[in-house]
Order: C-alpha cells, then structure tokens, then sequence
C-alpha cells in the first residue's frame, strides 16, 4: 500500500513527469518488443492523471487510509489560474500514528479531497482539519473536508437554502397545499440531520394548516 500511495502522490503532484516516464517506460518497451500497440496507452495514460490523477489518489487514500488529523501552514496564491481563480500553494503538517507530525504539500490542483466532487475546497490555515493516509507514507493526504469544522457548516447552511425558499414561498401564500408540503419537506430534510426543536414545532404547525385546508 505505501509503494502504490507513493506512486499516485507523485503521478498527481508531478503530472508532466509523469507524462515522460510514461513515454520512456512504453518507448522501451517498444524498442524491446517491436510491438507498436506498446504505444497506444500513452495518451489515453497520460490524459486520465492529468484530469483524474487526484481523484483516483482520492478514492484510494479514502478506500484504504486511516484517519488523523493536519494542519494548514502556509497558503501562497501564485500567479497561475484555473477557471479564473488563483491557484494557491499550501504546506501542511500531517500527525502520524505515534502523535509526532510529518510536513506535506500541496496545491488547488493537486490536492486529493473527498468526497469527491466538482469543487475544490480546502480548510483555512491554522485549523485542525480530518484526513486520512496510508500509515508509512503520511505526507499522501486525502482532505475528508466535509468532516471538518468548516465543512460541517457548510452543509448545515447548504442545507438551510431549501428552507429559505419554501419559507418564502409560503408566507407570500399560505393557502397554497403545495407551498406548505414544500416547507414541511425541506424542514423534515433539516431535521433529520440536525436537532432543532423550532424546526419540529414549525413542522407540526404546518401540518395542522395543511389538514385544515384538505
């Protein structure tokens, strides 16, 4: 496992490197073999780390890791960007198994994060953040960010949109059945996950009104 967590870290931290072992790697063993198919995996190889390297080092640090914690101390912004926002640089330490920590990088494109999903979002600097790696190669991280601090509140806020909306909703029409079931369903939704005891009293109000109007 640390021999295949020290080859993802480096295919998706050094992509272009990647790229040209790649061509030397089936280079020789065209040479070797004279079997020009030895050839074909390089593009479709090379293409696959440099859209999924991070996402396949991802799942696998997720998959197979353990759980511990890192620490964000340094966010540079470089000069590069992508899809109009700066690229950032970050160095982190990274707590091993016997409690002593280890220095790590990374940077927006390069970092493992998961779940995995179109958005890349790392913890501030300075905070404790959940990550998990394979023990023996503890600088491969993968970001669990939505077990974070920051992480848990975004959720709880994504959460609360649905809410606004049906409320909204609601109070332009309260005769509406629709709005109202609306409202209960995305309060039920928020329920279910947080514990909030205005959010069930509302719930039970908006189904008594939704029984008077049927």
């Amino acid at each position: 496992m640390v021999f295949i967590s020290k080859i993802l870290f480096f295919t998706s931290h050094h992509g272009f490197y990647t790229v040209i072992i790649l061509f030397l790697l089936f280079g020789f063993l065209f040479v070797v073999t004279r079997k020009w198919w030895l050839l074909i995996p390089i593009l479709p190889l090379s293409i696959i780390n440099g859209f999924g390297g991070q996402f396949i080092n991802a799942w696998f640090l997720n998959k197979y890791g353990v759980e511990s914690t890192a620490i964000l101390t340094s966010d540079i912004q470089t000069n590069s960007t992508l899809n109009d926002q700066y690229i950032h640089d970050y160095e982190a330490i990274v707590k091993k198994q016997d409690g002593k920590y280890v220095n790590t990088f990374f940077s927006t494109t390069t970092a493992a994060i998961y779940p995995i999903e179109n958005a890349i979002r790392i913890p501030r600097k300075e905070e404790t953040f959940p990550v998990k790696f394979i023990p023996g190669y503890e600088k491969n991280i993968v970001i669990l960010y939505y077990q974070s601090e920051e992480g848990k509140n975004l959720l709880k806020y994504e959460m609360q949109a649905p809410i606004d909306t049906a409320r909204i909703k609601y109070e332009a029409d309260k005769t509406n059945k629709e709005f109202i079931e609306e409202y209960i369903s995305a309060l039920e939704d928020y329920v279910k996950y947080y514990d909030d005891e205005n959010y069930k009293m509302k719930i039970e109000e908006l189904k008594k009104e939704l029984q008077q109007l049927k």
